[in-house]
């Protein structure tokens, strides 16, 4: 049996992977976005890559086109009908409703998430099968200052990154006691226009999702069509003007977009979305809303409650598409270099040392020469090798090298960690 090619397999269709140097990118983007959401109180929360097909059909909604074409299935040996999991809000709240924790009588529950999540569509720059978010939930609280909370921890944490060319819309979706009277005056206009069969299917199923249908030819048809905003109960209108205020104060502009429904069926009252201008088609980077009867559809107590949700992988594209280059930690600070087997035992010690100083710190593997050892300490970005042979450690020392100005002095073998994070800063 021949041995098949190292090239045999590649990553399937519209997935890719995350490798060094530029996965240290996407890792600055999930920190940055996390740490706002920490310091606002919100615990850690990981579910499984898999749930049962019923939870995203109830929650999400048959209707859209996660579900009804998107949505990684398969059958277990026993049964079961799986999806691979295409967003993280149904999955954190089934979660949360499975371990009681919004019993625990500290409400909202606040859950931030990452991970990655799974959608069969045709791949295209900034959107693929396999993608990454960031993502926040604030359970059991209805109260527009926790959906200003929300949009601001996104906000702050975009800004922290350095991006500045994103936009925030913003609209209201109305509830339960506004939006049927919207429904019914938006199927009535939807019904006497030109559309394809699975359009006029979903008139019947949800229209909203009609509005967010980015075909001009379906765009063109909706000039003039009932807008939410002039069908808001009192009590929807209030709230959202809370949202706005409560924003406007915190320094955070905003577009009102009164065609913003976004792509799920759950959302209540506050939506909204993030765009860049500069990804082109795929310009959304983030985006949520409230979805206060979302527990409900999947078998849960009423449980008012908001999230979002950011793409990694689009942030990372709207910072490429801005030119900022993002201050990333140094994989390594500090290459040590052995000249002998003596000086190879010495200087791991070394190196262990000076990573247990929190120094990031590499080594000449392999029994390479001094000269092949310096490329490759060259290579590695360090600041500093350390270089040592049979008559330095005779005398105690090693040769502490700047690798930038070439500048070389002798350090006593237990000061060179001292020496090290000193020179360092």
């Amino acid at each position: 049996m021949t041995t098949p090619p190292l090239n045999t397999f590649s990553a399937p269709k519209g997935t890719y992977d995350l490798i060094p140097p530029a996965s240290s990118a996407f890792l600055a983007v999930r920190e940055a976005i996390a740490a706002p959401l920490k310091r606002a109180g919100y615990g850690y929360v990981e579910t499984p890559g898999f749930e049962h097909v019923e939870l995203f059909s109830r929650g999400v909604g048959e209707s859209t086109d996660i579900v009804t074409k998107e949505m990684y299935t398969l059958t277990t040996k026993g049964g079961d009908q799986l999806a691979l999991r295409p967003e993280g809000t149904a999955s954190v709240l089934r979660a949360a409703l499975q371990a009681n924790l919004h019993k625990a009588g500290n409400l909202p529950v606040k859950l931030w998430y990452s991970g990655s999540y799974y959608r069969y569509e045709r791949p295209q720059a900034g959107r693929y099968r396999h993608f990454s978010q960031v993502g926040a939930e604030a359970l059991g609280a209805e109260d527009p200052a926790l959906d200003a909370e929300l949009i601001i921890l996104a906000v702050d944490a975009y800004r922290s990154l350095g991006l500045r060319n994103f936009r925030l819309l913003l609209n209201s979706l109305g509830d339960k006691e506004c939006r049927p009277v919207y429904r019914a005056a938006l199927q009535d206009f939807l019904r006497g226009l030109d559309l394809d069969e699975d359009t006029r299917r979903r008139i019947e199923i949800n229209p909203l999702r009609v509005l967010d249908d980015k075909r001009e030819a379906v765009q063109r048809q909706l000039v003039g069509a009932p807008m939410m905003r002039d069908h808001l109960c009192e009590g929807c209108k209030a709230y959202h003007e809370q949202v706005r205020e409560l924003l406007t104060e915190a320094g955070v502009a905003f577009e009102d977009d009164p065609k913003l429904v976004r792509g799920l069926d759950y959302y209540t009252r506050t939506t909204f979305e993030f765009v860049h201008d500069g990804l082109g088609s795929q310009s959304a980077v983030g985006g949520g809303g409230r979805y206060d009867g979302l527990s409900e559809m999947i078998g849960g107590p009423a449980l008012p409650s908001v999230g979002w949700a950011l793409g990694v992988d689009r942030t990372v594209l709207a910072l490429q598409a801005e030119g900022v280059e993002l201050e990333l930690p140094a994989a390594t600070e500090v290459f040590a270099v052995p000249v002998g087997e003596q000086a190879r035992r010495a200087l791991f010690g070394v190196v262990t040392e000076l990573r247990r100083a929190g120094v990031a710190a590499d080594f000449a593997y392999g029994g390479k020469g001094l000269k092949n050892a310096m490329k490759s300490a060259n290579r590695s970005g360090a600041r500093y090798a350390i270089v040592a042979g049979e008559r330095d450690l005779a005398e105690g020392v090693v040769q502490l090298k700047d690798l930038g100005s070439g500048e070389q002095s002798p350090v006593a073998v237990d000061a060179v960690a001292a020496a090290v994070r000193e020179r360092l800063g």
